[in-house]
């Protein structure tokens, strides 16, 4: 039983350690968006990096995510208990990236995605969509 034990502690050990390390992996792709922006000014490819991080970060979660638009994309993106205007700014940034370039407020969409992000990359965090009650 003992050893049982000691395998279990240790397995849930390295399962955390892999998570934390998957979740510095992904902030740290945000830090390095956000360099790489201070050295080109490119507001298109910060918006559509930090667009395409969120995506696969929700498709983890639902695996459609990739595909959705809209309120679709809108509902997946709020099952992450996050305000309403950090939720505008998310979903700002799937219209930046094809406008030509205007005024963003690249330090404000930079918060809401790390914002998100860190909750999103904690499994526990997701709320269950009401196909997902049904079938639990």
């Amino acid at each position: 039983m003992l050893l049982l034990a000691v395998l279990a502690a240790i397995w849930l050990w390295r399962r955390h350690r892999r998570a934390l390390h998957q979740r510095q992996q992904v902030l740290l792709e945000v830090d390095r968006l956000v360099l790489r922006h201070r050295r080109d000014g490119d507001q298109a490819a910060l918006a559509s990096g930090l667009h395409q991080l969120l995506r696969r970060v929700a498709r983890r979660h639902d695996a459609l995510a990739a595909q959705q638009r809209g309120d679709a994309w809108r509902q997946t993106l709020a099952r992450m208990p996050v305000d309403a205007a950090t939720l505008d700014r998310l979903l700002a940034l799937d219209l930046q990236i094809y406008r030509p370039p205007s005024s963003f407020d690249h330090a404000a969409a930079v918060i809401a995605v790390r914002q998100w992000l860190r909750l999103a990359l904690k499994p526990e965090a997701w709320k269950r969509t009401a196909s997902e009650h049904v079938h639990a």
